[in-house]
This record gives C-alpha cells, structure tokens and sequence, in this order.
C-alpha cells in the first residue's frame, strides 16, 4: 500500500508543478496543455503498473464504484492526491519569479459546470475503458489516451473552465491564487459528480467484461485454421 502512495504522490505532484508553471509562467503559452497532457502520459507509464496511476480523486472515485479498488484504498489515494497538491503549490512558488502575481479568473459558473463536467467525464470514461477493461487489458496505448483526453480538453474549454479535470489540481490551483476557494468546492463537485457519472455509465452498458481483443483474433484465427486446413 505504501508505494502506491506514494507513486500517486509522484505522478499528481509532477501534473500540477506542470500546471502551474506552464500556466503562471511565460514560456509554454499555446503548447501549455501539450506539456500537461504529456506529463500526465509518462506518469501513467510510470505508475499504471503499481497504483493504477489514478492522480485524481475523481478518477480514484469512479475506479471505485467500478469494482477495482476499495474503501480504504480510495482514502489512501485522496490523501496522497491532496498531498501532493499542497506540496506542488509551494514549489511553483518557489520557482516562479517573486513578481508573478495571479488574478483567479471571472468565470460564468454554468459555463464551468457544463465544461468541468464534460470533460472531466471524459476523461474518466477514457480511464475506465483503457486501463480497466478485459477487453483493453495489456494494451500499450492506454497513457497516450488517457494524457491526450486532457490535452484537448485544456484546449476545448480551458477559456471556459481553466481545463481543470481534477479535484487535486483544483486544490492546486486555489493554493496558486488560479481559483477562488468558491470556485474550487464548486470544480470539486462537479468533478466528483463526473466521477460517478462515467463510473454508472460503464457499469450500466457493462463495459468491463469484453474478452481482450488480441485473445479474440487468436480464437477466431485458430477456428478458421480448424476448418479450412492450409489458412
């Protein structure tokens, strides 16, 4: 249990150091949700063997009412996700220059309900059907898929909402003076509603039971073998 704490801790603090610095800072502009979308993949690969890579509360949350993780884990996680947001926050600020001041935002908050909710229901359903599926199981791509979601969500909506996605990053963010206390416990639930949102949705179509599709080309190549010799 230890060290999934702690590679949850890993790979959520190194998603907000890149939030805020490619935010607050100067350099990354336009390619900011590239480089967020990217370290989001490589911290995937990095922990998806040992944790499961979740660096989300919501994410944790729907992995949960889906059957992969228990109680006590998901505590374990919050904790570690709010931990290391604290912890990603005071070392944005101390990396960025003294001068950097933040405005939060003024934001319609049904625009960020609607945007927030999206994406961040997205970006569980990209989780779900990648990372904890028969029918995805072993596959290589689920990293990609899942930094990629953010990615373009930070460029869908992030005008709208601020991309957020995250309760972590929401606690991030208001630490950062990106977002209002408001205006975080308002991302946090939606979030969170997301979370359930996506988990009911894959339980409801029962997605998880699929058999894994390499296994399935293999059955349906070795019956064709059967009945027609010399295939």
């Amino acid at each position: 249990m230890t060290r999934k704490l702690v590679v949850e801790a890993i790979g959520t603090f190194f998603l907000i150091l890149t939030v805020g610095l490619t935010v607050l800072g100067t350099g990354a502009g336009a390619l900011a949700p590239l480089a967020i979308g990217a370290v989001l993949m490589v911290m995937v690969y990095a922990g998806g063997h040992i944790s499961g890579a979740h660096y989300n509360p919501a994410v944790t949350l729907a992995v949960l009412l889906r059957g992969r993780t228990t109680v006590r884990e998901l505590a374990g996680y919050w904790a570690a996700h709010l931990v290391a947001a604290v912890l990603a926050a005071i070392a944005v600020r101390a990396l960025l220059p003294e001068d950097v001041r933040v405005l939060a935002a003024d934001r319609d908050a049904l625009d960020v309900i609607i945007a927030e909710f999206l994406f961040t229901f997205a970006l569980v359903y990209v989780v779900l059907n990648t990372a904890t599926t028969e029918g995805t199981k072993g596959n290589s791509y689920y990293g990609l898929a899942i930094g990629l979601t953010v990615t373009a969500g930070a460029y869908a909506v992030g005008p709208v909402s601020g991309a957020v996605f995250n309760p972590a990053v929401a606690l991030g963010a208001a630490l950062l003076g990106m977002a209002e206390f408001g205006e975080m416990i308002l991302l946090i639930v939606v979030q969170l509603i997301a979370g359930v949102a996506g988990a009911f949705l894959f339980r409801g179509l029962d997605l998880g039971d699929d058999k894994p599709t390499t296994a399935t080309r293999r059955e349906q190549t070795g019956l064709r073998g059967a009945a027609e010799p010399g295939v």
